[in-house]
């Protein structure tokens, strides 16, 4: 294990991708110009921007079964995603934010504090909830991970962003089918097309997927249509138009004991069982973009999309119906211009809107767990996030970069109870988050960075819900305990592209991060998520180490390492809650619960020379951590194995185009534990946390390809 770990210091993605010429003399490396954009100020380099930012290409995004966002950004330093029980339902964990979305409600389809984009267009709701339905790696160009505190550009996004692009310029017909088949009777249908239109472009991707799940009542079946036209609208304007819709059905096994988990980790919780619990989600987006270009220093941007959703399931003995509609957009405006010779600038106005409102309606479960006859409550639920932001970025010559940025936030829930009025309830969150990054360029692909940035999350709509008081209090439909979350992070990083050019070591890449995050009004899931608490103050400070050694014949070895420590600094709770008034239990000093000191992922990739096929070995693991706030309840650690190997870029004949590859997941067929939740529910003195991760699964997969 400890040979594992020192590996992992040495080998690490990190945004960018080297790609080397051999011949028998020499090697020649040719260094990308790696850009991002969601920072918001246009097309950037990484090396130039003052934020710990991975770029996953699409080249990284093929041999994968595609189905959850995890297969994509599980090797990113810092990033934490866990898969449940292998469907698009995730714990997402961002240098400790989004950890506590970990119970029934909480981490059910959803994550918190980190915002996710869609060719620009948030997943997020406007109370920092993001639910993954209509996130598929098979329609994804590429993606863009922003680790550091963005809360100043993108507001309740104190955890970074996650912002996928599907749309690409097509400039000749073509159609792509790729179908899958795994254990657990997994069945994946793949299909892209795309053809230009003119000067426009457009692509389409269509997935079906299925399986039975590793775990028993652990089923699901998602179908996914994203459709994207891009076309300019004049030599000044270019036009995006997208759309996406899906329909989701996932079963949720449930948590079991530790003992249980280990010794029958296929086995479902009873109850959940019993309960047939399970979530249907149809909804879908529609999102149009504009860009224009003023003149040659300046240029505004515009979006607007809805998004209507339909909701059902059954959870905690109810079945549920929500008629969700969501809708928004923004306006940035940017402007370049030179100050002196040598000093240049840009200056990034915006400001966005969203809301979402709709319907909730609880019924009994009916004898076949379907909507009963009796309708236990009807209520309403809104939330409008509304934001106003600003950045300055100044350049003094070719090496030293400066951004200045702030934001205003506002955020209100408006909860409106048809049964019992009393309960109606409004609250307002506001905050200004600013920050301050330092960009130093050595070289072209060699940066030193430092950063100061301010965050705010408010609560999501499920953690508004009031903790029960006993008939001590009278309360309403919103939670009076919680407050917004307020954060602050200081950082420092480098990161560097460098060729080499030996026979061994064509070229190598490498970054660090350290970041200190100063949390004040933590919130902490109770019993299950059955309702919320605020820890007064937390600290969570790490590194984050990656680099990529690339080699001869495609040879490369990659790997992430994050080492970190979390601790809360002021944090006591009424032991009411524990069934024993009068009393308090104080926490100060405990590790945060959920979320792990020490993960890591390593791998080696290598072509085999004349034969068209590469091998891929990796390893991924964590340290143990502790899931409740008394630091009683503990997850064991693990590293499980993995290996791939595929076609490389397949083999063409005329117009078409055939790869395959086959993968084997968790090599060894280890027991362990891949999520658990916060403060669980105590049964019998047993506390029921943890969800096993998936035993041994191949796939294998055929891709048939025909471009004109």
């Amino acid at each position: 294990m400890k040979k594992i770990l020192a590996l992992s210091f040495l080998f690490a993605p990190v945004a960018g991708e080297a790609q080397a010429d051999s011949t028998a003399d020499s090697t020649r490396v040719r260094l990308p110009s790696v850009t991002i954009t969601a920072t918001r100020s246009g097309p950037s380099s990484t090396y130039a921007t003052p934020l710990a930012v991975t770029l996953i290409p699409k080249a990284q995004l093929e041999d994968k079964r595609g189905y959850s966002l995890d297969e994509a950004v599980f090797a990113v330093p810092g990033v934490l995603a866990q898969s449940r029980y292998g469907t698009s339902d995730i714990r997402l964990n961002i240098r400790g934010f989004g950890a506590r979305g970990a119970g029934d409600r909480s981490n059910a389809g959803t994550s918190r504090g980190i915002r996710v984009l869609i060719d620009g267009i948030p997943e997020t709701e406007p109370d920092g909830r993001t639910a993954f339905d209509l996130v598929d790696l098979a329609a994804a160009e590429e993606i863009e991970v922003v680790r550091s505190n963005a809360s100043a550009l993108w507001g309740n996004a104190g955890g970074g962003v996650v912002a996928i692009r599907t749309a690409r310029p097509v400039a000749n017909p073509f159609i792509n089918a790729t179908q899958m088949a795994g254990g657990y009777e997994f069945l994946r249908t793949a299909v892209q097309a795309g053809a230009p239109l003119g000067p426009a472009s457009l692509a389409l991707t269509f997935t079906n997927t299925s399986q039975q799940g590793y775990r028993a009542h652990s089923d699901s079946r998602r179908a996914l249509l994203n459709a994207s036209l891009t076309s300019p609208l004049g030599a000044s304007t270019n036009l995006g138009v997208f759309l996406a819709a899906a329909n989701d059905l996932f079963h949720i096994p449930g948590p079991l004991s530790l003992e249980d988990a280990m010794e029958n980790p296929k086995a479902a919780n009873s109850t959940y069982a019993a309960r047939d619990e399970r979530r249907w989600n149809r909804l879908g987006r529609l999102g149009v973009t504009v860009d224009h270009e003023l003149d040659e220093s300046s240029g505004i941007s515009t979006m607007v999309f809805v998004n209507p959703k339909y909701l059902q399931r059954s959870e905690r003995g109810t079945f549920r119906d929500f008629n969700r509609h969501h809708f928004g957009g923004n306006v940035v405006y940017r402007k370049a211009y030179d100050f002196t010779p040598g000093v240049s600038g840009t200056t990034v106005i915006g400001a966005d809107g969203a809301l979402q409102d709709g319907a909730i309606l609880f019924y009994s479960l009916s004898s076949n767990n379907g909507r009963g006859t009796e309708l236990r409550d009807n209520k309403g639920e809104g939330a409008i996030n509304t934001g106003a932001f600003a950045q300055q970025q100044l350049k003094f010559g070719d090496r030293i970069g400066l951004d200045l940025g702030a934001r205003w936030d506002r955020i209100r829930y408006d909860y409106r109870s048809h049964l019992d009025p009393k309960l109606d309830d409004m609250k307002d969150f506001s905050r200004v988050s600013p920050r301050v990054g330092l960009n130093y360029r050595v070289a072209p692909t060699h940066s030193f960075y430092l950063g100061i940035g301010g965050g705010v999350e408010a609560p999501a709509g499920n953690e508004t819900d009031p903790a029960s008081t006993f008939g001590q209090d009278t309360v309403t439909a919103l939670n009076p305990l919680l407050e917004p979350i307020y954060s602050t992070t200081y950082e420092v990083g480098t990161k560097h592209l460098v060729s080499v050019g030996s026979r061994l070591v064509s070229a190598l890449s490498y970054e660090v991060a350290l970041y200190d995050t100063r949390v004040r009004n933590e919130i902490v899931p109770y019993r299950g998520g059955r309702f919320y608490f605020t820890a007064g103050k937390a600290d969570r400070r790490g590194v984050e180490i990656g680099t990529s050694v690339f080699g001869p014949s495609d040879a490369v070895l990659t790997g992430s390492l994050t080492a970190s420590r979390n601790r809360y600094l002021d944090y006591t709770v009424d032991s009411v809650h524990y069934g024993k008034p009068g009393r308090i239990a104080d926490y100060e000093g405990n590790d945060i619960a959920g979320i792990p000191s020490l993960f890591y992922n390593a791998s080696a990739a290598a072509g085999l020379g004349r034969i068209p096929l590469r091998i891929e070995l990796n390893v991924r693991g964590m340290g143990d951590y502790v899931v409740d706030d008394a630091n009683t309840v503990e997850v064991p650690s693990y590293h499980i194995f993995g290996a791939t190997v595929s076609t490389r870029s397949g083999v063409s004949f005329g117009s078409f185009s055939l790869r395959a590859w086959a993968a084997i997941e968790n090599l060894t067929d280890r027991r362990y534990i891949g999520s658990a939740f916060i403060n669980p529910d105590v049964v019998n003195g047993v506390p029921l946390a943890f969800e096993p991760g998936s035993g041994r699964t191949l796939t294998l997969a055929v891709s048939l390809g025909i471009k004109r």
